[in-house]
């Protein structure tokens, strides 16, 4: 069984690279992908801080925000290469999740998920009033495309992103990294870490997990790969506007998560495809019947519903569940390790 996922990954993978050059591809298609790849990496980083250490953030679109204004900030003024400012909006980002996060740490449930949400409303009002600095609602348009310059080797050695195809593989680039990073926490001393303290945080502590420095590690890493993924979003569509991180953007990432399975990297991947690819199709034939193309939204609520009545652990839930017997298997591994360290 293992063998033969791994072929299934394997075909749909060589699918997804291939698909640009073949002669049926699509501008819009490639275009819509692009923008499916962007949610998929949001879709992961949300995924570390509800789905793997428990907390209900609804704030997640602020970093995105911060990341996207960063590169186009930087853009702008310093006329900064993408390869140069991507690591700078991660840190950046960051930076933003540690500081949010700091004086929330000892807040949970509902306390939690209101001061998240009072963190992006802060953002967009800071978008869109600090005219000196991000133009506010007039837009922060002219944003070069990515490049790519090895003048330094060749004079002619410089190539402009122009059309869908470069971003398409830019992008899947971006979400391979992304998946392979989170695979690998999940499966480290971190990631366990994080899930012990989703399951029964007073049990972790008691194993000597540091509850408030293990939660700030979830805070940042989710925060970094959200300006990641809004870094990306600034050089792709070269034009930016506080309205694109207002909170719908946070529900709509929470309900990817939620939808592909709280906890699970794949489900969170599925979840985005699934949401953005829909969104489109109903965007196109809604009118064709007569509705504003807003009823979309209805649909997505009514999705949401039908997962939580009947499949509340999501499309494919993750491994640990929400049982105690789960959660004393995740503590005892990780006390099993901490054991081991400081035998070591």
């Amino acid at each position: 069984m293992g063998t033969f996922s791994q072929n299934v990954k394997i075909l749909i993978a060589a699918a997804v690279l291939a698909y640009p050059l073949m002669p049926f591809s699509e501008q819009y298609v490639l275009h819509v992908a692009v923008l499916t790849m962007i949610y998929m990496i949001l879709a992961m980083g949300l995924n570390v801080v509800p789905g793997f250490t428990g907390l209900l953030d609804l704030g997640f679109v602020g970093f995105y925000g911060v990341g996207a204004y960063t590169a186009g900030i930087l853009t702008l003024t310093y006329n900064l290469s993408f390869w140069v400012i991507l690591p700078v909006a991660v840190l950046v980002g960051a930076l933003a999740g540690v500081l949010r996060g700091s004086p929330t740490l000892r807040l949970s449930g509902d306390y939690f998920a209101i001061v998240t949400f009072g963190f992006t409303e802060l953002v967009v009002l800071f978008l869109t009033n600090e005219i000196w600095l991000t133009r506010g609602p007039l837009g922060m348009p002219g944003i070069a495309p990515v490049d790519v310059d090895l003048r330094f080797f060749h004079e002619g050695w410089r190539f402009v992103f122009t059309g869908e195809t470069p971003y398409y593989y830019l992008g899947a680039a971006l979400v391979a990294v992304v998946y392979a990073v989170m695979l690998r926490l999940e499966d480290s001393r971190l990631g366990r870490a994080w899930l012990a303290i989703r399951e029964d945080p007073l049990a972790a502590a008691s194993c000597g997990v540091d509850l408030m420095a293990y939660k700030t590690v979830a805070f940042a890493v989710s925060a970094g790969i959200g300006a990641l993924a809004g870094c990306f979003l600034a050089r792709w569509s070269m034009f930016l506007s506080p309205d694109m991180f207002k909170f719908w953007e946070s529900f709509l990432v929470l309900c990817m998560i939620v939808l592909g399975g709280l906890g699970n990297v794949n489900g969170a991947i599925i979840g985005a495809v699934i949401l953005i690819t829909l969104g489109e199709v109903l965007r196109v034939l809604l009118p064709k019947f007569g509705l504003p193309t807003e009823t979309r939204f209805l649909t997505y609520g009514l999705i949401m519903i039908l997962i939580m009545r009947f499949k509340p652990s999501g499309i494919l839930p993750h491994v640990a569940g929400n049982s105690s017997r789960h959660g004393g298997r995740l503590v005892r591994k990780l006390r099993a390790g901490l054991d081991a360290e400081k035998a070591g």
